[in-house]
């Protein structure tokens, strides 16, 4: 049998909602049982910058087959990073 929930309440803004999501269980208010998974293919997955030190040899030949591909060489290195990584699992 399943138990009563309790209605969520309107919020003023973001920063109220998520106080009392912080202080509340969020099961009294919503049955998981009947959740569902989905996809959001159009959110852009948080990046961060990071500093890396190469070569300089190295770093014309990785703009050079950039080029080649006429692609960004930062593009390129995150694919064969991401292409390197997938393989390695």
């Amino acid at each position: 049998m399943s138990r009563k929930r309790k209605n969520v309440p309107t919020f003023a803004n973001e920063a109220e909602e998520r106080a009392f999501w912080e202080n509340h269980d969020s099961s009294d208010y919503v049955d998981w049982s009947k959740s569902q998974r989905v996809t959001l293919p159009n959110l852009k997955p948080t990046t961060q910058s990071i500093s890396l030190r190469l070569p300089i040899s190295l770093l014309e030949s990785i703009k050079i087959a950039a080029n080649s591909r006429d692609v960004p060489y930062q593009s390129l290195i995150k694919i064969w990073l991401n292409e390197k990584v997938h393989e390695v699992h």
